[in-house]
């Protein structure tokens, strides 16, 4: 499978169980693995016929910025979600991870895998 990586995009999201957390934002850092549809790309050099990883960044930071997420494993799947819905992506893979969140530990976060 052919595929668009995108690699450590922060967002600020308001994320998190605890009270604070529903207040102040918090810097997510997302991995993308996604699945391009179809191989006409490659003939055609044109990014109509793949997915546009400038408009995947701002669909995501607008996400973000919807609203409070209490889990990351729920903003991973609307990320999945988005991807397959709106960019008709046929696979992803996405990770999420809170920076800093516990002490002694760079990051806490998920992966998950979703495909249409």
């Amino acid at each position: 499978m052919d595929i668009i990586l995108i690699r450590d995009l922060r967002v600020e999201v308001l994320i998190g169980i605890h009270k604070r957390e529903r207040y102040v934002p918090q810097s997510v850092s997302i991995d993308l693995d996604i699945g391009i549809p179809g191989t006409s790309v490659f003939a055609s050099d044109k990014v109509a016929d793949t997915i546009d990883y400038e408009q995947v960044a701002l669909k995501i930071k607008a996400l973000a910025a919807s609203g409070h997420f209490k889990l990351v494993e729920t903003f991973a799947d609307r990320i999945a979600k988005l991807l397959i819905d709106d960019f008709k992506a046929p696979w992803v893979k996405v990770s999420a991870a809170k920076i800093g969140i516990l002490p002694n530990a760079k990051f806490v976060g998920v992966s998950i895998e979703r495909k249409r």
